[in-house]
């Protein structure tokens, strides 16, 4: 049987609450990549992109670098944490500054699937067979 490999893809200083993001990605956790990513193309969320982009990342990343089959790819974490903070100030009346903050997010995936079978070199065919001449 075929081994199971995990990879990973975040996506660092989202700059949406982590608290909305993680509304999005509740929903997609623990399923298919292929599942997922149809899943968040019709969530009607802002947080939707960047966590179907996170995704996306990994899925890639497991294909092209880690040489998985990205039909067996399954999202075995997904977590939203809370990022850097920016400080601002609201103009108030009197003169006053009301002070908010600005939360962003970082979103880890992790994708596990299984290794791509490998193929045999082809035989060459044409190099042993003569080629027949017609007259």
């Amino acid at each position: 049987m075929a081994q199971q490999y995990t990879v990973r893809a975040y996506a660092k200083g989202v700059d949406q609450t982590p608290r909305k993001v993680a509304l999005v990605a509740a929903l997609v956790r623990g399923r298919t990549v292929a599942d997922a990513l149809v899943i968040l193309e019709n969530v009607p969320k802002r947080a939707a992109t960047p966590v179907k982009k996170a995704i996306a990342s990994a899925a890639a990343n497991a294909t092209n670098n880690h040489n998985l089959d990205g039909k067996t790819l399954e999202i075995t974490t997904l977590s939203v944490t809370a990022g850097a903070r920016l400080k601002r100030f609201k103009p108030a009346s009197r003169g006053r500054a009301l002070p908010f903050q600005k939360k962003t997010s970082h979103i880890l995936v992790e994708v596990s699937g299984s290794e791509k079978p490998k193929k045999k070199p082809a035989t060459e065919k044409a190099a042993d067979t003569p080629a027949k001449e017609t007259n």
